[in-house]
């Protein structure tokens, strides 16, 4: 067991923290981690794109901070959405800058898309692959920076508070302070001690602790349950957004997005019968947000019973079609579906967090030298349902306002030396890995059985039941257990599906993407 010290210690290698680690590597020296290897985040999967403002003939910054406030449902921190709106340009300005190639018109001007929820074009986008655009050009930038040494195959276990120095620590502790974070070596199952001045959680989504998702399956709300178990603030999770389209593949996992961009060219949505069916349920038709479309998805298919609803694009020139989205093109191809002939089965899958960790507009948390930035943080930006595309720029914005905070601070901060090792005594190899295993599956088929799209206070009372008796089980395995990635991502699940279900409970109204039976929207 070793002891590694960094200026600065950042946990998650999407945007977020890959744009951090690029900000800071000028001031000292970053440790960057990935429980898996540079180029897999959520970033990556990103396919529609990023929102700007960048046509100032016909958009400006009030009409995007509008659509963003109205998706939100009167949930959004206003302050928020202006910051992230405002300076939205001058990050797009330095993602151009670490070559993100945005598709242009022959014009030289951006080729804009329009998504659900916006009022104008301003979707900037590499073909329907944005986010592998973006992440491609991260990580080259990353491994060219001398100041940022790179651990892949590193998973990060806690985060290092007065606690470890034998302190008591609640929610009420003041001042609380991070000093870095335990870190498991996947490859040799060794944990280090990485002691840092300053740390920065970018850990991504949750969408494993449902069944059916378009994230990557390293997706297990890492960074949140961390800084809950530290005495973080975590708040909004009983926000949770489904994508209202992924392709039906029951044997895929992560599921395979349809790019919101998709309808924003055309596509409208079908019920088993080939009629079109949203505007049933609002007069934006299949624009309409992510809540409402994946809500009249979910009764659609409770309407006829059927597994999927469609999604059409065959009245589109083909040959455009195939231009704008290859990647969707492909891999429906590649199971039989011509999508310029055929309609796409497509199925509502967790796609989004809207809450998280608490952060103010340094993307600071309640816990003194620890920022969030990206999915894992709730900076107040989305509100009870976030606008399409508003995510990645709103990574961008935050890690530059952490960037500017903790460079200004780090020189003033010191190691903490009197952090102990990782104490693993009495703990054995477990042979029950298929505890483990089972135990997920459980959580999954419980969240997604009564705190999916479709809430009810009986549905969340019986899935709070189930989820006490999984906690239980798993912190005695873990009690006993030597540390193994597999252990740590299901306590992680098991706590971001509590904090889901309690902060659920505790709202009693429907709002954006929290829909309950028992207080039906009054709009």
């Amino acid at each position: 067991m070793a002891e590694r010290k960094f200026d600065f210690l950042v946990i998650g290698s999407g945007i977020a923290g890959m744009s951090y680690a690029l900000k800071v590597a000028k001031k000292g020296t970053v440790a960057l981690i990935c429980k898996s290897e540079l180029e897999e985040a959520n970033t990556y999967f990103a396919q529609g794109g990023i929102a700007s403002v960048t046509n100032n003939l016909v958009d400006n910054f009030e009409k995007h901070i509008e659509d963003t406030l109205t998706a939100g449902d009167g949930h959004c921190s206003r302050s928020a959405v202006e910051k992230v709106v405002k300076e939205a340009p001058a990050q797009i300005e330095e993602l151009l800058n670490w070559g993100v190639d945005f598709d242009k018109k022959s014009d030289g001007n951006f080729d804009l898309h329009k998504e659900g929820g916006h009022s104008e074009f301003r979707i900037l986008h590499h073909k329907d692959s944005t986010g592998a655009e973006i992440q491609r050009s991260l990580v080259k930038c990353v491994k060219a920076n001398k100041n940022i040494f790179i651990f892949e195959h590193h998973f990060a276990i806690e985060i290092l508070t007065q606690h470890h120095l034998g302190q008591w620590v609640t929610h009420q502790t003041p001042n609380i302070e991070c000093y870095g974070a335990y870190i498991l070596n996947t490859k040799n199952n060794q944990i280090d001690t990485f002691l840092s001045k300053v740390t920065m959680l970018a850990t991504g989504g949750i969408g494993n602790v449902y069944m059916n998702t378009s994230n990557p399956l390293i997706a297990t709300g890492d960074g949140i349950a961390m800084a809950h178990r530290a005495r973080a603030i975590v708040k909004d999770m009983e926000f949770v957004q489904f994508h209202p389209t992924v392709l039906y593949n029951p044997s895929e996992r992560p599921s395979f997005l349809i790019t919101e961009a998709m309808r924003g060219y055309g596509a409208v949505l079908r019920d088993m019968k080939g009629n079109e069916f949203m505007y049933k349920y609002d007069k934006r038709g299949s624009l309409a947000p992510r809540d409402i479309v994946a809500r009249a998805i979910d009764n659609e298919m409770k309407l006829s019973g059927s597994n999927y609803v469609y999604l059409d694009v065959t009245h589109k020139d083909a040959k455009e079609t195939k231009e704008g989205f290859p990647m969707i093109y492909e891999k429906c191809l590649s199971l039989g579906i011509d999508i310029t002939k055929q309609y796409i089965p497509v199925v509502p899958a967790q796609h989004y967090l809207c809450g998280g960790i608490a952060v103010d507009e340094n993307a600071s948390t309640t816990i003194n030298r620890l920022y969030a930035a990206g999915e894992c943080s709730c900076t107040g930006l989305h509100g009870a349902n976030r606008l399409a595309s508003n995510s990645l720029i709103e990574a961008v914005v935050y890690a530059e306002a952490a960037a500017k905070h903790s460079i200004a601070l780090v020189d003033s901060l010191s190691f903490q030396q009197e952090i102990p090792s990782w104490n693993d005594e009495g703990t054995s190899l477990t042979e029950e890995m298929v505890l483990i295993t089972q135990t997920k599956i459980e959580v999954e088929q419980i969240m997604s059985a009564y705190v999916g799209i479709v809430r009810s206070n009986l549905r969340l009372k019986r899935a709070i039941t189930r989820l006490k008796l999984l906690y239980e089980e798993t912190e005695q395995l873990f009690a006993r257990s030597v540390v193994s990635q597999e252990i740590c991502e299901l306590r992680n699940l098991i706590s971001v599906a509590f904090l889901i279900i309690t902060q659920a409970t505790q709202r009693k109204e429907s709002i954006g993407l929290h829909y309950t039976i028992d207080y039906p929207s009054k709009k």
